[in-house]
């Protein structure tokens, strides 16, 4: 039976796992390879692995660090950082990663899915859109970000995230800006307005800072993605680090109780 999947995200930068707010003010928080193992043992759903600096250096997926996570790694396994073609694509799955994460290069280039699907699979691929709310005087909406929220296009979410769709994704995520880190609540007027526009999975990023707004999101929206990166690293108002992640038995209960409400 399909349920619900809760998802730890994790950024790469510089080689470490760091946690950023609204994209920015990146505070490293550890190891990845040894939050993996953590993650292992807390038979996490599924866990997505992005490196934050490649798109926007420009660089080469780092093969290196994603063969290491891929070999630790005992669950589903996505990856994102850097890829923009179909041969690195290939090579990141060849070396066990399940998933691949695009988001600037399937921004500006939706074609580039079909590509990368006809390769791998469309079950592989994944569409990453970062969106934050319109501001000034006529702001109004959303609007769509690549590169760490540097570079903005002038695109509507809903629309290109149906774009993506159809050009070969097999997931959409959609991971808000303003509430990256803020741990306040998901926006569940955007998730539900992609839940309903979408036919491939959805997980929604951004926002969560409690097994309730995971809760509040599988209830509005249902069977779809509760990703998070600061609910499962940090404890308490300081923010202290500590990998957290609800138990087998947390996880039915949640799931079961927001699916019925």
């Amino acid at each position: 039976m399909l349920r619900p999947r809760i998802i730890p995200c994790l950024l790469i930068h510089k080689g470490g796992l760091v946690k950023t707010q609204s994209f920015k003010s990146a505070k490293y928080v550890g190891d990845p390879i040894n939050a993996v193992k953590i993650f292992n043992e807390k038979e996490a759903d599924e866990l997505v692995v992005l490196d934050i600096d490649a798109s926007v250096n420009h660089a080469e997926p780092d093969y290196a660090l994603i063969a290491k996570l891929a070999a630790e790694c005992r669950m589903p396994l996505c990856y994102g950082g850097g890829i923009t073609t179909a041969e690195q694509a290939s090579r990141i799955i060849d070396l066990g990663v399940e998933k691949i994460a695009l988001s600037a290069a399937a921004v500006t280039n939706p074609q580039l899915l079909t590509t990368i699907a006809n390769a791998i699979g469309r079950q592989s691929v994944v569409a990453v859109l970062d969106v934050r709310k319109k501001t000034g005087l006529f702001g109004k909406g959303y609007e769509v970000c690549t590169h760490n929220a540097k570079v903005v296009h002038k695109q509507d979410p809903l629309s290109l995230a149906k774009a993506l769709e159809n050009a070969g994704a097999g997931e959409i995520v959609i991971n808000s800006i303003d509430r990256d880190g803020e741990m306040k609540g998901y926006d569940l007027a955007l998730a539900l307005q992609l839940r309903s526009s979408l036919h491939v999975p959805l997980t929604v990023l951004g926002g969560a800072g409690s097994l309730d707004d995971i809760a509040k999101l599988i209830s509005q929206c249902g069977i779809v993605g509760a990703a998070a990166g600061s609910l499962f690293v940090f404890k308490g108002p300081y923010r202290a680090v500590l990998i957290t992640y609800p138990n087998a038995q947390q996880k039915d209960e949640l799931c079961s109780a927001a699916l019925s409400r």
